[in-house]
């Protein structure tokens, strides 16, 4: 297993959309090992794409147990075609992202989802969540319908930072 190299952007493939898995065989796990390590190497790192390694299939992992918020956290979350199935209510926050080493923004998404997707067993699971787990989830699906956090910001010049 290894630490794989991640995209930034202007890279074009970041702007794809990703296709789903049909096999949840070997390949995907490992590909999901190395997502895995490839965020616990980038520290402040709590969700990843397939995409941003250059994969362009519909799988995340995100573990906001890794972050120093207080919060929800359901631990490591690997996703296999995730599809936002309910959502509610409105929550700003700052957000980063590895494909966007440079910047932050200020973002708004909705505050409490429900996701159905398939994990590495290829069975299908549903998650009920809120608050910076949502976030995070809602981001990671973003990049797999071809869009960076950069794409939701209402302003270019009021929302987005230059990191310090």
């Amino acid at each position: 297993m290894s630490v794989l190299p991640v995209i930034t952007i202007p890279d074009p493939l970041l702007k794809r959309v990703s296709i789903d898995v049909k096999d949840t065989g070997g390949e995907v796990r490992t590909l999901a090992e190395n997502m895995r390590k490839t965020m616990l190497y980038h520290k402040s790192c709590v969700g990843i794409a397939a995409v941003q390694v250059g994969v362009l299939v519909r799988i995340i992992i995100v573990d906001v147990s890794l972050s120093e918020k207080p919060h929800r956290s359901s631990g490591v979350l690997t996703m296999i075609n995730p599809v936002i199935t309910y959502s509610s209510g409105k929550t700003s926050s700052r957000e980063g992202c590895l494909s966007v080493p440079d910047f932050i923004g200020t973002v708004t998404r909705k505050k409490k989802i429900e996701v159905e997707y398939l994990d590495l067993n290829g069975c299908k699971q549903f998650l009920k969540t809120d608050g910076f787990e949502a976030v995070c989830i809602q981001h990671e699906i973003d990049h797999l319908d071809g869009k960076v956090f950069l794409d939701r910001v209402t302003s270019l010049k009021t929302d987005v930072f230059r990191r310090m």
